[in-house]
């Protein structure tokens, strides 16, 4: 695996800092051990993950991301007619 260098390591610090006084609602490992998937009472997913590059090289990806929206509750279209 190569080693991330300093814009990348930042980036995951920075991730990492916003999840302070979150609570854990669950945590999701795949059967491979390759994704783990920590999602948060506030809504917030920690996405940590080993992926190969083009030339199959190991890349270590942390990733925090929103949850998406009821999609249900929020894109609904409300027409009347008069």
């Amino acid at each position: 695996m190569t080693a991330p260098g300093v814009p990348e390591l930042r980036r995951v610090v920075g991730a990492i800092e916003r999840l302070r006084g979150e609570t854990v609602r669950e945590a999701t490992v795949r059967s491979d051990l390759r994704h783990l998937k920590v999602e948060f009472e506030s809504g917030l997913m920690l996405i940590v993950a080993v992926e190969r590059d083009d030339a199959g090289r190991p890349r270590f990806e942390v990733d925090l991301v929103t949850a998406p929206p009821d999609s249900a509750a929020k894109q609904q279209i409300e027409v009347r007619f008069e």
